[in-house]
């Protein structure tokens, strides 16, 4: 069963980087048989260069202001599911729109397995890419805790073991 043309059959993950939304993206929208979405690959598809790139050579007030523009682009779409980038709900009211244009999605595991999942991939992702293997703990604690008045205005929240096949399932059914 595809969704119906409502403002809820739009699904918008949100959460630290290494919560798992580009991997429940693809879930959802495989299961839900609509459009699936990375934010950050539409901000680099349409920029033609990396987000480390754009970082790098315009800033991050010029990159945010790209992801707000993209972001407010999928209003056009009927439905879909798109994941965040971790930043995506603390900048120019995005957690508001997304609040009122669908349905939000806070993924939250535990710092430790935000640690494991991007030791392996810190040079691709410019707010990490120098920090040692400590300095990243305290780093994603600290974002965390920044951002956790944004994430916590989510539709829903699933954390630890309630992130499961099991509950994204239910959701999906819930919103199909």
């Amino acid at each position: 069963m595809n969704l119906m043309e409502d403002k809820k059959t739009k699904l918008f993950l949100v959460g630290m980087m290494g919560s798992g939304k580009s991997y429940w993206t693809k879930f959802l929208s495989k299961k839900l048989k609509v459009g699936g979405y990375d934010l950050d690959f539409l901000i680099e598809s349409n920029e033609e260069r990396t987000i480390a790139e754009i970082f790098e050579e315009d800033g991050e007030e010029y990159f945010r202001k790209q992801e707000a523009k993209l972001l407010r682009w999928l209003k056009e779409k009927k439905s879909f599911v798109l994941g965040t980038g971790g930043g995506t709900p603390c900048y120019n009211d995005n957690m508001e729109w997304m609040n009122k244009n669908g349905i939000t999605i806070f993924i939250d595991p535990p710092i430790e397995q935000l640690v494991e999942r991007l030791l392996p991939e810190k040079s691709h992702r410019p707010l990490i890419s120098n920090l040692t293997d400590e300095e990243l703990f305290q780093f994603l604690t600290q974002k965390r805790n920044e951002r956790l008045v944004y994430y916590e205005q989510a539709t829903i929240k699933l954390e630890g073991t309630e992130i499961s096949e099991k509950n994204f399932l239910k959701i999906s059914k819930e919103y199909a």
